[in-house]
C-alpha cells in the first residue's frame, strides 16, 4: 500500500466521519434483514429434523412390521408341531410318553399364546407411531410453508439490498484505506463499545449525538475548529460540529443514491 500523505485534522475528521456514515448505512441494511437469515436457518434446520423423524419412525414401523412376521411364522410352526404331537399322543406306549408329549402340546400353546400377545402390543405400537408420524408430518407441512414465505421475504430483501451493501462494504475499505491506521482502529474500537455502531457523531443542540450530556461551549468551539480530534468524555465517541456534518451528509447522500 502506498504511504499516505499527512492530512488535516479536518480531513481525518471529514474521512472518519464518511466512514462511520458508510457504516451505518450498511447497519441499516442489515437491520432490515435483522433476524431472518437466523430464522430461515432454524427453520431449515427444524424441517430436516422433523423429516429425520419421520423417517426413523417409519424405519420402526418397518422392523415391527418384521417382528410381526416373525411371530405369525412362529405361531404356524407351533401349530405345526401341535398337529404332530397330537397324532403322536395317540401312539403312546406308556404313561412317561404321554406324559412328555403333553409338555411339548402345553408348551407351544404357550408359544403361540405369547406370540399372539407380542403381536397384539407391536400393532398397537404400530398405531401409535403412525400417530406420531400424521402428526409430525401436519407439522412438517406448516413448518415448511412458513420457511418457504421466510425465504421469500428474506430473498427478496437480499434482491434489494445486497448489491448496495457489496458496493458500500467495498466503499468503507477504500475509505479506511484513506485514513490512518491508528485511527481506523481506535474507531473500529469505539464502535464496537457504543450503542448503534456510532464511533463518530456529530453535536446536537450542544450535546454529543445520541447522548444527554452538555458539551461545555468551549470544548464546543474547539470542535468547531477542526484542530484536534476531541471525544465525548462519557461516551468516548470522537465529535464532529454540525456544520461539518450536514456537509458529509449530503456528501454521501449522492453517493450513495450512485450506488
Amino acid at each position: 500500500m502506498a504511504k499516505k500523505v499527512e492530512a488535516t485534522v479536518e480531513e481525518k475528521l471529514r474521512a472518519l466521519y464518511d466512514l462511520q456514515l458508510i457504516d451505518s448505512r450498511v447497519d441499516e441494511i442489515r437491520n432490515v434483514r435483522g433476524e431472518l437469515p437466523l430464522e430461515v436457518e432454524d427453520l431449515e434446520d427444524e424441517v430436516l429434523g422433523l423429516k429425520t423423524r419421520i423417517d426413523k419412525l417409519k424405519t420402526d414401523v418397518e422392523t415391527i412390521n418384521y417382528e410381526i412376521g416373525a411371530k405369525k411364522n412362529l405361531i404356524e410352526e407351533a401349530k405345526a408341531l401341535i398337529k404332530k404331537y397330537s397324532e403322536q399322543q395317540k401312539n403312546v406306549r406308556n404313561s412317561r410318553e404321554f406324559n412328555s408329549i403333553s409338555k411339548e402340546l402345553e408348551f407351544q400353546e404357550l408359544e403361540i399364546q405369547l406370540a399372539e400377545k407380542n403381536i397384539k402390543e407391536f400393532k398397537a405400537q404400530i398405531e401409535q407411531k403412525k400417530e406420531v408420524v400424521t402428526e409430525t408430518k401436519e407439522k412438517l407441512t406448516e413448518r415448511e410453508t412458513h420457511l418457504k414465505h421466510k425465504k421469500s421475504e428474506l430473498d427478496a430483501i437480499l434482491a434489494e439490498t445486497e448489491k448496495e451493501e457489496k458496493a458500500l462494504l467495498t466503499k468503507s475499505e477504500e475509505f479506511q484505506d484513506e485514513i490512518d491506521e491508528r485511527l481506523v482502529k481506535a474507531y473500529a474500537r469505539i464502535r464496537r463499545n457504543v450503542k448503534n455502531g456510532l464511533a463518530v457523531v456529530p453535536i446536537e443542540r450542544g450535546a454529543s449525538g445520541g447522548s444527554f450530556f452538555t458539551i461545555p461551549p468551549q470544548v464546543q468551539v474547539e470542535i468547531a475548529s477542526r484542530k484536534k480530534i476531541i471525544t465525548d468524555e462519557h461516551s468516548g465517541r470522537i465529535l464532529v460540529d454540525p456544520v461539518l456534518a450536514e456537509e458529509e451528509q449530503e456528501k454521501m447522500q449522492e453517493l450513495f443514491s450512485n450506488l
